[in-house]
């Protein structure tokens, strides 16, 4: 959570990490956001709770179609990696 909210930190009160505009530190750093459930089932923790400015920051970044047809729906993603879980664990 302490990275989160450095992140968070950062962002302040600008649309994207870098600046007002989508930039190569958003590109960089986008694909983390697919993973925020995960943390969150995984961790028991709440990031929209902790870093609500981050979270706003994902979705914004999401509704850039560039984003949206290239990265995993959050809960698709979970779903996958417990699914592969559980098979390495049957093993």
């Amino acid at each position: 959570m302490g990275c989160f909210k450095q992140l968070e930190g950062e962002l302040g009160d600008k649309a994207y990490l870098g600046n007002d505009t989508f930039g190569i530190v958003d590109v960089a750093l986008i694909p983390f956001y697919s993973l925020f459930y995960m943390f969150e089932q995984c961790g028991n923790m709440s990031i929209e709770a902790e870093c609500p400015k981050l979270v706003a920051w994902g979705k914004r970044c999401m509704e850039k179609e560039s984003v949206s047809k290239t990265l995993p729906d959050q809960h698709k993603f979970y779903d996958l990696l417990m699914d592969l879980k559980k098979k390495i664990l049957a093993k």
